[in-house]
């Protein structure tokens, strides 16, 4: 797969760095898109349903609500990225995540339709990353008032991906 330089700073929002510094500085982000996709169906495949309604705390979301919140935001940043790869300069709105979260009626899906779902959108994102000219990369737009580039984008969604997986490592699946 190609090669995408990490973004340096002033390329993204500062919330962002939480994400894409979680990503190595080795250009191989599709890579680990690609091998975080299936380690994240190792992962969460053959959880219980009690492990995936499980909350660790009190309003915070079940794995199964964290895994479509990846989805969701995923499907946003993918978006953002074709709008700005394609020279849109329109100051695109922000989403807010819990209250997508509680509409997602993720809790009431099945794990394998969940995860036919994620699975579906990391390979479209992929090959839309894939797909694009070097130049591209740099190319910038706003979103929810703040500025990044495209490779941002792409490296926030790895990253977010990552940190919620970390936290459901940490959090999720040492519980009970």
């Amino acid at each position: 797969m190609r090669k995408i330089d990490k973004p340096l700073v002033g390329e993204y929002p500062s919330y962002a760095d939480i994400y894409i510094s979680l990503v190595p500085n080795d250009g191989f982000l599709l890579n680990y898109l690609a091998d975080n996709l299936q380690s994240t169906l190792e992962l969460i495949q053959n959880l219980s349903e009690e492990k995936l309604l499980f909350r660790y705390a009190k309003n915070k979301w079940t794995l199964k609500e964290i895994l479509v919140h990846i989805i969701d935001d995923e499907r946003i940043y993918v978006y953002r990225a074709l709008r700005f790869a394609r020279g849109d300069t329109t100051n695109l709105p922000g989403f807010e995540q819990d209250d997508f979260a509680a509409q997602s009626g993720a809790n009431n899906r099945s794990i394998s339709s969940i995860l036919d779902e994620y699975a579906a959108t990391r390979k479209a994102t992929i090959a839309f990353f894939e797909g694009l000219e070097e130049a591209t990369f740099l190319k910038a737009g706003t979103a929810d008032g703040k500025q990044a580039t495209v490779r941002a984008l792409a490296y926030h969604i790895a990253g977010h991906e990552m940190r919620h997986i970390n936290i459901i490592k940490e959090l999720y699946l040492t519980a009970g």
